[in-house]
């Protein structure tokens, strides 16, 4: 792992501000630390404020997309009877994060509820209820475009749908005791 070197970044790079969800440009030669990378993202700290750098984009930090761990490795083998693997649908959504938090969104309780839907034409919708740890978080729409993208990649599913709700709000109540224990709040 990466977290907490200090790189110079090797050409300019498209990241996001978090919590703001601003795009901005990196430019090259920048000094940036790297504070997470999960998920398939890095977040990254640059001129006192966090930023996302998506894991496509990791040669400007000198570094491989293979060191996220989550290509090759991560794609599930094809269903036989056509029909969407549950477990794998929500192994998937373990690997979609809050950038600002080390634990992904199902065990941080974000994920409501999840279910399939056979569509007219035979294909399988996979339907997503969540939420975020704030309502005005602009982070927001890129976490629910990881989640769509990430799962349209599990074998015989033809489209997704995530509706972000805030009632009921969510509070740590809803995560789970290896969440809680991750961020030291035991």
């Amino acid at each position: 792992m990466n977290s907490g070197r200090l790189i110079a970044v090797r050409r300019d790079v498209d990241a996001v501000l978090i919590p703001l969800g601003t795009p901005i440009v990196i430019p090259a030669g920048s000094q940036v630390r790297i504070t997470q990378e999960l998920g398939g993202s890095y977040t990254v700290a640059v001129g006192g404020n966090l930023a996302r750098i998506e894991g496509k984009d990791a040669d400007a930090l000198g570094l491989d997309e293979r060191d996220l761990g989550a290509s090759e490795a991560s794609r599930p083998a094809q269903v036989p009877d056509g029909d969407v693997d549950m477990d794998e649908v929500w192994r998937v959504l373990k690997t979609c994060y809050d950038p600002e938090i080390p634990v992904n969104i199902v065990d941080l309780g974000l994920v409501y509820d999840v279910h399939v839907v056979e569509t007219d034409d035979g294909g399988h919708e996979v339907e997503v209820v969540m939420t975020l740890t704030a309502p005005g978080c602009g982070m927001g729409p890129f976490i629910v475009e990881d989640v769509r993208r990430k799962l349209l990649d599990v074998p015989n599913v033809t489209d997704v749908h995530v509706e972000l709700v805030f009632d009921p709000p969510w509070d740590r109540s809803r995560m789970t005791d290896e969440a809680k224990l991750q961020l030291g709040m035991f």
